[in-house]
């Protein structure tokens, strides 16, 4: 699956239209969480007849098309399901019960409720709700497709703007020649990563450089009376500062990912719990702004799309110990240079890299991991009913930049 986004280009009216679409789809979920709530045991297929009977009561969800409201009940279900599963998974903490939902950003349609011009140019929402035609403008052709292979359109908003998301079953592997390399990433704070050959990537601190400007727009919306429209705009734009922030950090993941995929057989990398990391209050914000998560996933993503081996590998104890002898060097965070009685002496980060280098190739290590968050790209709604959260389609503009429009 793949996923190619265009920007929508329309009047108020349509805008105002896509918003009162997204409210619905947000009210028929909603709705079916609390019939989960009230009728413990329920099913999803209790869920779509109860969205039927919820098209019969309320006349504006009888004017969304059918297939979103079905859309609807399926992202409502996947977080019941993904509550269920933790529970017999006896996950620790919390389970993830599910929640209402307060600002819904997008809805979904699957084949049917919207179709497209002869040129693929526009596309046209057939059901009452009124949004009519929108153009799309973006980069990508989508005449490269046939209609059969487009599974779902989503309509998306963001702070800049709205957008057209078309999901598409195609097969995305491109051969490449093989070029007899491997290597090892240990990613970090001070660097973005140290590989088993010594070179480093510098981290950007997208967050920690744009903090200036978000001070001065969140100091902004502060001055304003909660409920006006001058409030309302100012949120807007610190929304467009955080958006601009988060496309910079991804289209950085992605760039470096790309690289470092072409340019080797084998990439071996930590497998990091980056949800557990960023309990540490003092490197939380540090550790949110170096995008680990969005790293490895587009590492994963073209490993699968080249035909490349990735692997990811228990971090445990790769800081410890030497890539020499393999004795264990104990040492604490600020210590930067390890130094080892066999006479080995290396930067700290690049024992680490030669360490999970050597621990990819004795083991199997944990290959082909494709891990997929539903909320680190945008918004996403399960494409496979009833299924785990590993199967659905990413919610992400594969290879495209985030600007295309």
């Amino acid at each position: 699956m793949i996923v190619l986004e265009f920007k929508a280009k329309g009047k108020t009216t349509q805008y105002a239209a896509i918003d009162e679409v997204i409210k619905t789809a947000q009210f028929v979920r909603n709705k079916c969480i609390r019939y989960w709530m009230d009728q413990r045991g329920v099913g999803q297929k209790d869920l779509y007849r109860h969205s039927t009977s919820l098209r019969k009561e309320f006349d504006f969800v009888k004017a969304l098309n059918s297939s979103a409201c079905q859309a609807s009940v399926e992202r409502a279900y996947s977080s019941i399901a993904r509550f269920y599963d933790n529970c017999k998974k006896k996950v620790s903490g919390k389970k993830g019960y599910p929640r209402f939902k307060k600002n819904c950003r997008s809805v979904e349609y699957k084949t049917s409720g919207w179709s497209l011009s002869e040129n693929k140019k526009q596309i046209s929402f057939t059901d009452k709700k009124g949004i009519g035609i929108l153009k799309l403008k973006g980069t990508w052709d989508l005449n490269f497709y046939q209609l059969e292979e487009i599974k779902r359109v989503r309509l998306v908003k963001r702070a800049d703007g709205y957008y057209v998301q078309f999901l598409i079953r195609t097969d995305a592997k491109i051969k490449s020649k093989p070029t007899g390399k491997t290597i090892g990433l240990d990613v970090g704070l001070k660097e973005f990563y140290t590989d088993s050959n010594g070179n480093t990537e510098s981290n950007p601190r997208f967050y920690r450089t744009g903090e200036k400007r978000l001070r001065f727009y969140q100091r902004r919306v502060s001055r304003k009376n909660k409920g006006s429209t001058n409030r309302k705009k100012a949120i807007n734009k610190l929304g467009r500062v955080h958006l601009n922030i988060s496309r910079q950090r991804e289209e950085h993941a992605k760039r470096l990912a790309r690289c470092v995929i072409q340019s080797n057989d084998l990439v071996a990398y930590e497998d990091l719990r980056v949800k557990n990391l960023v309990r540490n209050h003092c490197l939380a914000k540090s550790i949110n702004d170096a995008g680990w998560y969005q790293f490895r996933r587009w590492l994963e993503y073209f490993g699968t799309k080249l035909g490349k081996i990735t692997v990811a590998v228990n971090p445990a104890y790769t800081s410890q110990n030497c890539s020499t002898c393999g004795a264990t060097v104990k040492k604490s965070l600020s210590t930067r240079t390890h130094v080892c009685q066999c006479g080995c002496e290396l930067d700290r980060d690049h024992n680490a890299a030669i360490n999970i280098l050597n621990l990819a190739l004795s083991t199997t290590g944990h290959v082909g991991t494709w891990i997929l968050d539903p909320n680190a790209s945008g918004d996403l709604a399960p494409t496979v009913l009833g299924a785990n959260l590993s199967q659905q389609a990413e919610s992400m503009n594969e290879e495209s930049s985030r600007l295309s429009g």
